[in-house]
């Protein structure tokens, strides 16, 4: 059911695009914003697939935001799954929003999408802008520096990166008692 609460309208596009996000990215609304690809993002969404799509999946993505917390995080990831990753329409937008987050990039939805959605004349991979690959957080989540940006100083890639630890790492998981802990390279 669509009520005021999840009525996506002008004014509060943006801000539940970076809530859903966030969501789905597990950086947090402050650290997307800094990126300050937001806004471009937001706009290519909507010139290549329409704000109506993004529109829904913002709604339907709104509907579960009632559970809060870490304790209602298994059920809102079980809803965004079930709901929005694990649709027809709307899985494959969810899941170039996220790749475009990390990476920068559109990429072209696939054949079946179009088959049965319709063309979106502007759907082609592209890098959004020369900034969004900078931005990238495929940078902060392996702890690295885009190549030929953001220049971390002399020599500094002359070692591997290090991966930061992160909640749901598998080596902070208890193991089970017949299994070899899982380890990330040091």
């Amino acid at each position: 059911m669509i009520t005021e609460q999840n009525l996506v309208t002008d004014e509060n596009r943006l801000e539940r695009f970076l809530a859903f996000s966030a969501e789905v990215t597990a950086f947090t609304v402050f650290e997307l914003q800094g990126t300050g690809q937001a806004e471009a993002y937001l706009k290519t969404i909507g010139d290549v697939v329409g704000a109506a799509l993004l529109d829904e999946i913002l709604t339907v993505h709104g509907k579960q935001m009632s559970t809060t917390g870490d304790e209602g995080r298994p059920a809102r990831n079980a809803y965004l799954r079930r709901e929005i990753f694990g649709s027809e329409k709307l899985g494959p937008i969810a899941r170039n929003i996220v790749k475009l987050w990390y990476s920068g990039v559109w990429y072209e939805l696939p054949t079946a999408w179009t088959e049965n959605y319709g063309p979106a004349p502007k759907d082609v991979t592209f890098v959004v802008s020369p900034a969004s690959y900078v931005e990238g957080l495929l940078w902060t989540a392996i702890g690295a520096h885009p190549a030929g940006a953001k220049a971390p100083g002399y020599g500094s890639w002359a070692a591997a990166p290090r991966i930061p630890r992160f909640a749901g790492d598998p080596a902070h998981l208890p193991a089970a008692a017949d299994e070899e802990p899982a380890r990330l390279p040091a």
